[in-house]
């Protein structure tokens, strides 16, 4: 069984939604951290996570952590549930293409545009336009980031849109997109489940 630890309405969220979407057996133990933002909560000593932060996931005895980290490694675990293109699958390359881009571009330049930092500097400006037009052309294209098929890379991205949508342009592609992922069955039962202690899902 997956053990997650998490901590509500942090990035760990997102991991239950993923848990929910694979249908596989997880435990949620809840943790607390730290959180700099508002200088909250203690580090918990029974969090595996080498940074005290969350999402981390326990697997018979192996750690993993970072969202992206623990979206490709689930969605290969579970290929049956379908929202990971695993290896040999044309649409692998674009896959790993979007988690890694998840991470390096649009976190860190979404956080630059919260914090507005981008508006002192034009470089972060420029990069920040970059990813939203790259969001936004992609989009155009399908309903979901791979064209027609849902994954776990939309999981991030629309997770994100849902805590930070402001640090995002006006757009009816983005909020549609938002609605659509977000409306999901795993979406709606994980938002319910976020706040919830030593939930055991067989």
């Amino acid at each position: 069984m997956i053990t997650l630890y998490h901590c509500p309405q942090t990035r760990s969220s997102r991991i239950i939604w993923l848990l929910e979407e694979l249908g596989c057996p997880y435990a949620i133990k809840p943790v607390t951290i730290f959180r700099p933002s508002t200088g909250a909560g203690v580090s918990d000593p029974a969090n595996p996570n080498p940074t005290k932060q969350v999402p981390a996931i326990e697997d018979d005895g192996r750690l993993v952590t970072e969202s992206a980290a623990i979206v490709l490694y689930l969605t290969d675990a579970f290929p049956a549930a379908g929202i990971g293109p695993g290896i040999g699958d044309p649409q692998r390359g674009e896959y790993l293409s979007w988690l890694a881009w998840y991470g390096a571009e649009l976190e860190l330049t979404m956080f630059a545009k919260a914090a507005g930092e981008t508006e002192a500097a034009p470089m972060k400006q420029r990069r920040y336009e970059t990813v939203c037009r790259h969001l936004l052309d992609s989009l155009a294209k399908g309903p979901y980031l791979l064209g027609d098929r849902f994954s776990g890379a939309d999981i991030l991205v629309a997770s994100a849109l849902g805590f930070a949508r402001k640090a995002f342009p006006d757009s009816e592609v983005l909020d549609a997109y938002a609605a659509r992922c977000n409306g999901r069955s795993a979406a709606v039962k994980a938002r319910e489940l976020d706040t919830a202690s030593g939930v055991q899902r067989a």
